[in-house]
């Protein structure tokens, strides 16, 4: 069994070339970051633009913008490029960027964590019509993993090697489309299921099962997770979607969820980074109408297990100095 701690994940980061946090010129009248997101469709490009706004409106001289990129995988190769200062990315993805292995094999990034946002539950969405109901009667279906650069695409792999399929042999065809192409193309009858990994609810799917004449059905997976534990670690747990969360889901979903944070570089200032988390708790109420899920955002939730990658020191202390418990 792989066994993800602290002191593990720092070990795989050190020795990494500095770089600069800011992506593009650092120049007199402020400063400029942008923070990597994903998918339109899914709660990263949202939640990020207001983290955004909240930033540009705290913090004097600041100029966040946001990117639409493929997704966590993406997000912590720009950061590890140096092209981005800021990143939404989900646990399973930092894990691997930390100690440079998957898709990042040879490449470790130097990311820290300065906030734990909110959990990713993985979806695994198809309609009444498609017939299957578990996961291996998705066999020989059509299916999309995600997003290419996406960590849904890390988690669907290991979901269906942990169901005992093959990606890439097993079904009748695999796509690699967002959340949003995946919904239409199964409205197009060109596709029988996706998989998805975000917070809920989710645009994409909320507008899918209120599509007249389709019933939406949840594939329950949770009993996977033993076995993606025992060979990825506990970055996986498992969490319930429930009845009503979507249009037309009759039953609870019981199915497997990861956690996601707010990274940054190793070697981004402590001041920028406390003036960061200042500007987003002192106005996290703000954040909560930009998405439900940054109520997910608490002091409780600062813990150091579900941060994934080492804590970035300005944010230790930062949570700590407002009375979080990291454990």
């Amino acid at each position: 069994m792989v066994r993800i701690d602290r002191r593990t994940l720092l070990g795989g980061a050190l020795g990494l070339p500095a770089a600069s946090v800011l992506a593009g010129p650092a120049r007199a009248e402020g400063t400029q970051i942008a923070i990597a997101t994903g998918t339109t469709g899914g709660v990263y490009y949202p939640l990020g633009g207001g983290m955004a706004n909240l930033m540009n409106k705290a913090i004097p001289g600041m100029a966040a913008t946001v990117e639409v990129t493929g997704g966590s995988v993406a997000n912590l190769q720009l950061l590890g490029a140096g092209r981005v200062g800021m990143v939404l990315a989900q646990g399973d993805a930092v894990v691997d960027a930390v100690r440079g292995e998957g898709r990042f094999q040879g490449k470790p990034v130097p990311v820290r964590t300065i906030l734990v946002m909110y959990i990713n539950q993985m979806q695994v969405v198809t309609t009444a019509a498609s017939g299957a109901r578990t996961m291996p009667e998705l066999k020989g279906k059509r299916i999309s993993t995600g997003a290419p650069g996406s960590a849904t695409e890390v988690f669907a792999l290991r979901l269906i090697e942990a169901a005992g399929m093959k990606p890439d042999s097993d079904f009748r065809a695999r796509e690699r489309l967002s959340p949003a192409e995946s919904g239409n193309a199964i409205k197009d009858g060109k596709l029988d299921a996706y998989f998805f990994v975000s917070g809920v609810p989710t645009s994409a799917i909320t507008d899918l099962g209120a599509t007249p004449g389709v019933e939406l059905v949840l594939i329950d997976h949770a009993q996977y997770g033993p076995a993606m534990s025992a060979k990825y670690g506990p970055v996986y747990f498992a969490a319930e979607i429930p009845a009503g969360t979507y249009p037309g889901q009759k039953t609870v979903n019981h199915g497997l969820a990861v956690s996601n944070i707010v990274g940054m570089r190793a070697d981004a200032p402590d001041a920028l980074v406390k003036s960061i988390l200042a500007a987003l708790w002192d106005q996290r109420e703000d954040l909560y109408r930009v998405h439900s899920a940054a109520k997910d955002i608490t002091l409780a939730g600062q813990k150091t297990v579900r941060a994934v990658a080492p804590w970035h020191p300005a944010a230790e202390a930062f949570w700590k100095a407002h009375g979080a418990n990291l454990g």
